[in-house]
């Protein structure tokens, strides 16, 4: 009961540090100190409780009555509920540290609000993961839903509060879908417990509809391509520490519903469904994890080119997890151990770096005030160690080695390898497609960031802002230290990794374990494919980026004499700002290359727009030819509305912290019918 003990504790932590910090609205010096204090109290221990979930193996169930006899308040802690809150945990801990200089960026504007929803945030997604009963799930899903909501309109401006209501109904498009497949599950079983839906499974081709209802609804809140459209517009608005989080961990949760049910509650009696469910899954994968860079590679923006990338790396995840349930259709264990490995190991290592990713464009934007990579440069010699920690989470995020994003990546060729090899004839067609989609997903991923990096950190300052710039507050220099380690660690100590996440994909499966290293030597599943060495391809890495500075300095001395100092060669003309590589022009022949898919996202950005405007027509009209209704009929009517709508402005006041006390009011009304 340990887990379960740290998690409570965990929890009660950031509800107290919700509450703090709305007592504490007009002290924004003690609720930056005291609410980052209780925060990262809180992540320690959803860290302990997670990570001993991990090593307990076994479920470990709290199951206590609940306001109705169909609610009954379940949770369970098992090894993939242990690994979503342990990643939770690591991220929130960071963004606790992170924000304790960052939220000086918000003084004056509601310090106290922003805490309260971070930790409503943080605790939601925790009870997400370890709810167990659907009806406490949907609830905890709809508080993480809207918590992430208020954080995301929480400039209040027009860009923020139009990327925060395309948030809100996509998510709450999506909980619709899930709510039916529980509804479906639910009416086999007799129960909303989850239980009782993995001991009555349905029948064909009921399971097919409810894991296609679930895989949508899911999908959208993980942001797959085409259900992508609220992320990079949700993203960039939110607080570069609640991006962190939203980014890093809150789109893999709609991850970890799809293995939810699609592996847990459904998988083992899915029979012949099951292969076509992974092709589908597999399909989303590639298609998402192309686009998602294509279109990263066109941004300007800084957080949107993040925010895209963020599509990218849920369908790499996706490619591993499809691959795992093509496994368990085939029965063949090894190749479903290794595919939904691969997906879990890389879901950890995008929160780490794609964490890592935000918070340091968060402290870019600290500086500069502006999102627009044209107008940084230079920002290597004024911010080195915002610097250096955004290079090492570009290195992993392009997968390469000897940090965490190749090591998953790897594992996930490797199981699209085997796949291609052992399955089925309509199998080895997919799998072959789906590698060469990720390995032109790796290059653009490449060239995304050599992009994203030289505009920013290389070159000359592009802007008075990028002149001035100075080198982030300590507090988020360490919390991005953190993460960047975590990058090199992941990597490095992959022989140790890989068993972990390899244990939690077999009991997710329900099967045995497989091998996944041997002392310092990754086997993908059996050695007679592929092994990779981690310690000898480090020792070369690093002897290769020594190798120029070793040069330079032996032929230093013989040309120093020689050296002349001179405005660069630019064909004949003067050297002006201008001729630059721009974030544009670099990005202009991909743009050329792939037009059609631009063109595409156009058309369909100008459908949406031209059915706004339409509504906004009708409104328009209605309002024209209101005064040509019959008023006999109108007039009580609109009487009867006005004085209701009066009455109603009582509590409708218009005022921000009152609504976040009708939150809190709810929340502690769900916890005592919990109680």
């Amino acid at each position: 009961m340990i887990p379960l003990s740290l998690l409570i504790m965990s929890l009660l932590l950031s509800c107290g540090g919700a509450i703090l910090c709305l007592l504490l609205k007009h002290r924004e010096e003690d609720i930056r100190l005291g609410g980052s204090g209780v925060g990262i109290a809180a992540a320690l221990a959803g860290l302990g409780a997670g990570l001993t979930a991990i090593g307990a193996g076994q479920p470990v169930v709290l199951d206590a009555a609940g306001p109705y006899p169909f609610a009954h308040f379940v949770l369970r802690l098992d090894p993939l509920a242990g690994l979503m809150i342990a990643v939770i945990s690591l991220l929130s801990l960071v963004a606790w540290i992170y924000g304790f200089a960052y939220v000086r960026e918000y003084a004056g504007r509601g310090v106290g609000a922003m805490g309260f929803f971070m930790n409503a945030f943080i605790a939601s997604m925790m009870l997400v993961v370890a709810a167990d009963n659907a009806f406490w799930f949907l609830i905890f899903f709809e508080m993480m839903s809207l918590a992430s909501y208020f954080l995301v309109i929480f400039d209040q401006d027009d860009e923020a509060v139009g990327a925060g209501f395309l948030y809100f109904l996509v998510a709450h498009g999506g909980s619709v879908l899930i709510m039916a497949a529980f509804f479906l599950m639910a009416n086999r079983a007799g129960s909303f417990d989850f239980a009782a839906f993995r001991a009555h499974p349905l029948p064909a081709p009921l399971d097919s509809v409810a894991f296609l209802l679930a895989f949508i609804g899911f999908g959208a809140k993980a942001g797959m391509i085409p259900l992508h459209i609220w992320l990079p517009r949700a993203h960039p608005a939110a607080p570069s520490h609640a991006s962190a989080l939203m980014s890093g961990v809150m789109i893999k949760i709609g991850v970890f519903g799809i293995v939810k049910v699609g592996i847990d509650l459904l998988g083992a009696s899915a029979g012949p469904a099951m292969l076509g469910w992974g092709l589908l899954v597999l399909a989303f994968g590639a298609v998402s994890s192309v686009l998602g860079v294509v279109y990263a590679l066109a941004e300007h923006d800084i957080k949107k080119l993040l925010a895209y990338h963020s599509v990218e790396n849920i369908g790499i995840i996706l490619l591993g997890v499809g691959t795992g349930m093509i496994g368990m259709a085939l029965h063949q264990p090894v190749l479903a151990v290794l595919g939904l490995m691969a997906g879990l190991y890389h879901l950890l290592n995008h929160a780490v770096f794609k964490g890592l990713l935000f918070l340091g464009a968060g402290s870019t934007i600290f500086r500069m005030h502006t999102k627009d990579m044209e107008e940084m440069g230079g920002l290597a010699r004024t911010m080195p160690w915002t610097a250096l920690s955004f290079l090492v989470g570009a290195l992993a995020i392009s997968a390469i080695p000897p940090l965490n994003g190749f090591v998953s990546e790897w594992y996930t060729y490797q199981a699209l390898f085997a796949a291609a090899l052992d399955g089925t004839p309509l199998v080895k067609f997919a799998a072959p497609i789906a590698a060469v989609m990720l390995a032109l997903t790796g290059a653009l991923a490449v060239m995304c960031f050599v992009k994203a990096y030289g505009i920013m950190f290389a070159g000359a300052p592009r802007s008075h802002h990028a002149e001035e710039a100075r080198e982030a507050p300590a507090a988020m220099v360490a919390g991005m230290a953190v993460l960047a380690v975590a990058c090199v660690a992941l990597g490095l100590l992959a022989p140790l990794m890989a068993p972990v996440m390899g244990r939690i994909a077999a009991a997710t499966i329900g099967t045995a374990p497989v091998t996944l290293a041997v002392g310092t030597t990754l086997l993908p599943g059996d050695a007679q494919q592929a092994t990779l060495s981690t310690p000898l391809i480090a020792i070369l890495l690093i002897a290769m980026a020594f190798l120029p500075i070793a040069l330079k300095t032996a032929f230093a001395a013989k040309r120093g004499g020689d050296r002349k100092v001179a405005a660069p060669w630019a064909a004949g003309y003067l050297p002006d700002h201008h001729m630059p590589a721009s974030a544009g022009s670099f990005a202009q022949p991909i743009r050329m290359f792939f037009a059609p898919l631009y063109t595409m996202r156009r058309s369909i950005a100008g459908r949406w727009t031209g059915i706004a405007l339409g509504f906004e027509r009708v409104v328009t009209l209605a309002r024209r030819t209101e005064p040509l209704a019959d008023r006999s009929i109108v007039a009580p009517i609109a009487g009867a509305v006005d004085a209701s709508g009066k009455w109603l402005q009582i509590i409708q006041a218009g005022d921000f912290r009152i609504y976040c006390l009708y939150i809190v009011a709810a929340l502690i009304a769900l916890l005592a019918l919990a109680v």
